[in-house]
């Protein structure tokens, strides 16, 4: 049931809203290059209410699981007001009316692109460089509880990752014989679901329940710097350190997020390990007739649950059966994080994983780093270091320990545009014993509406 206030404004008052506000207010303008070809579409932000970008960052009252990642994090974050290079917003009558949508009725949604280049030194063959597109289409929908905080949302995600080279930035660890995943949303895997899921919260939001197409990502093994859409590129700092099995997206499977104090959660689930994003349906068949999955167990510590990723130390256990037609073995492992945000500013982290089989891509890991906010709280500096050694189930023995060094910034540079720019230091690419390192370097931009 829609929520008392303002109707939602139509689209001829929107388009009014726009002609009444066509001058841009610049701040920095010597750094805002890449800003100019927006000039057109923009709009400045200092407007009538009805054009305002709402400036609490929680869509709900009630505090939720899940990392940087998932749908409703993102959502969010997507919605806040930012501090930018350039006060400048694409748009604004189109977002305010998402806004009362999301207010009023409890439906959000963002559509983004994302496009990407990478290039490398020291390459196997011909190929020294990879550029790719995504488009995302994502939402939810509070479609009960959401007075009481017991709220049950329909979750979606849909995607079409495209190459604009010879091949995707993806493919770029392959060229240089890394053991990794590098700029792993920046595929040309094509059209793909990703969610497609029933979210409920339970005793105002401090149980959580999620069943349906999940990312498994999403709740698992999750920190702040873990997303490689906003945050690092190279998978060995996200989600199990590249020593997790994780499924494809888009599996059938099941969550359970709690807290049992107000500090210490568990997280449960099981996901279906032959999860093909490109053809998410078949999964109720190798979901109910293969009997193969990925679990996990975890136990964790945050200051609080609206902080959740930001501060969080926990332990995760997980578990994957042999997966017979792929021929991969079954495993099991461990995965430790350590996060904890210090003044707003400064995020160091500790992250260390131990595979046994499973068909992982490294058997041991270790990760350390921090991020900094720029003079905003949305730019951003990522700094980290990656040790790895490959694992002999899926690999072979006798491969040399990878090193992996990764430097970032983020700029907010609209209120609509981020963009970031990428250093790595690859040492010893085990899979390219002619080389002792290779040079990636790449740039990300995103653009929402």
């Amino acid at each position: 049931m829609a929520r008392e206030g303002r109707p939602c404004v139509g689209s001829e008052q929107l388009k009014n809203v726009k002609n009444q506000h066509m001058n841009l207010k610049w701040k920095q303008a010597g750094r805002l290059i890449l800003a100019v070809p927006l000039l057109a579409l923009s709009s400045q932000p200092g407007m009538a209410a009805e054009a305002q970008i709402i400036e609490n960052s929680a869509s709900s009252d009630y505090p939720r699981f899940g990392g940087p990642d998932s749908v409703t994090d993102q959502l969010e974050e997507d919605a806040r007001q930012k501090d930018s290079l350039a006060e400048l917003q694409l748009l604004p009558g189109y977002f305010a009316w998402k806004d009362c949508l999301r207010e009023q009725h409890g439906l959000s949604f963002t559509v983004d692109y994302t496009a990407g280049i990478v290039g490398a030194t020291e390459t196997l063959g011909s190929e020294d460089y990879g550029s790719s597109g995504a488009v995302r289409f994502y939402g939810s929908w509070d479609l009960i509880g959401r007075e009481s905080g017991n709220t049950g949302t329909f979750v979606w995600k849909v995607e079409n990752r495209h190459r604009y080279s010879d091949i995707p930035a993806s493919g770029i660890a392959k060229e240089i014989g890394y053991i990794g995943a590098d700029f792993p949303s920046l595929s040309n895997i094509g059209t793909r679901l990703t969610n497609l899921y029933w979210k409920q919260n339970l005793n105002q939001g401090r149980l959580e329940i999620i069943a349906g197409f999940i990312d498994t990502t999403d709740w698992v093994d999750i920190y702040a710097l873990a997303s490689p859409w906003t945050g690092f590129s190279n998978f060995v700092f996200a989600t199990g350190g590249a020593s997790m099995p994780v499924p494809d997206d888009a599996a059938l499977g099941a969550y359970v997020n709690a807290m049992i104090t107000d500090h210490i959660y568990v997280s449960a689930g099981l996901a279906d390990a032959n999860a093909d994003s490109t053809d998410p349906f078949n999964g109720f068949d190798t979901f109910f007739d293969d009997h193969e999955y990925f679990k996990t167990a975890e136990v964790g510590w945050t200051t609080s649950q609206d902080r959740f990723y930001l501060d969080n130390v926990h332990l995760t256990y997980w578990h994957v059966d042999e997966r017979k037609d792929a021929g991969v073995s079954s495993g099991w492992g461990l995965n430790f994080s350590y996060a904890h945000a210090i003044g707003e500013k400064w995020t160091p982290f500790l992250r260390a994983g131990y595979a046994e089989d499973g068909g992982t891509l490294l058997q041991k890991t270790v990760s350390a780093g921090l991020g900094y906010h720029l003079k905003d709280d949305v730019s951003l500096l990522g700094f980290g270091v990656n040790w790895g050694e490959p694992n002999e189930d899926t690999f072979g023995s006798g491969l040399d320990d990878q090193y992996a060094i990764e430097l970032f910034s983020r700029f907010q540079v609209t209120q609509n545009l981020q963009v970031t720019p990428d250093i790595q230091l690859i040492i010893n690419p085990a899979l390219n014993p002619g080389a002792d390192q290779s040079w990636l370097f790449g740039v990300r931009g995103r653009l929402i509406f």
